[in-house]
């Protein structure tokens, strides 16, 4: 943001600092500008933040269609880079209980495993 507003940045260290070597400087511009800078920081990243927030349910939608989407087998690592932010073992607990409801089969054990989505069947949600 400083780099965005670098004259404003020059102008204000400019003004605070002129009378400096005599004692007779000025601080307070520059001080502002830091707190605009702060605020204004901080607002952009209370924007980000609400943007992330994510509904209740929203990672179990996200594996379910991750899922769906990837075409034969699959491994769990590749849900994994599909879902980011979503745990490895929460992955792991829902693609259990889809198996369980039907949803998948899964070949293997391990990092090795492969699973495959069987449609519609069984379900991701909890």
């Amino acid at each position: 943001m400083i780099e965005q507003n670098k004259d404003r940045y020059y102008e204000t260290l400019e003004e605070s600092s002129t009378g400096w070597h005599a004692g007779k400087h000025n601080p307070w511009p520059f001080i502002n500008y830091v707190l605009w800078i702060l605020r204004e920081a901080y607002k952009e990243f209370e924007q980000r933040v609400g943007q992330t927030a994510e509904a209740r349910g929203a990672k179990v939608a996200m594996v379910r269609e991750a899922v769906a989407r990837l075409a034969g087998e699959f491994r769990l690592s590749d849900i994994g880079r599909a879902c980011p932010g979503v745990g490895r073992e929460w992955i792991r607990r829902l693609l259990a209980e889809t198996r369980k409801a039907g949803g998948v089969t899964c070949k293997g054990h391990g990092p090795a495993a492969r699973w495959r989505w069987l449609g519609s069947k069984g379900s991701t949600s909890k």
